[in-house]
């Protein structure tokens, strides 16, 4: 059960990402055929991280909740360690897309 959790995981952090590349994708063509302004670009992007930042903290809290509950102590410390460098590189891009998206 541990296994498929952390699979579950891993496939949620890829997600997060990928989602948040493509609206930055998606926001970038709008300007760049001028259907919106580079000023509501950024405003757009901006809203987009925040709620990412906010439901990120929702979801922290969630799994301490349920990995407080299935006692995960016993698992591998390597592969915590690989999954809180997954989620800090999650984290290190949305807050460097949020700042180079800033001049769109």
């Amino acid at each position: 059960m541990e296994d498929a959790f952390k699979k579950f995981l891993y496939a949620g952090v890829e997600l997060a990402s990928t989602a948040a590349e493509n609206f930055q994708n998606s926001v970038t063509d709008m300007v760049e055929n001028n259907k919106i302004s580079s000023e509501e670009g950024k405003e757009k992007v901006d809203e987009f991280f925040e709620k990412t930042k906010n439901k990120l903290e929702e979801f922290e809290n969630k799994f301490n909740s349920v990995a407080e509950r299935l006692d995960f102590s016993k698992s591998n410390d390597d592969e915590l360690d690989s999954l809180r460098k997954k989620v800090a590189d999650l984290e290190s891009k949305i807050g460097k897309s949020t700042k180079s998206k800033a001049t769109v």
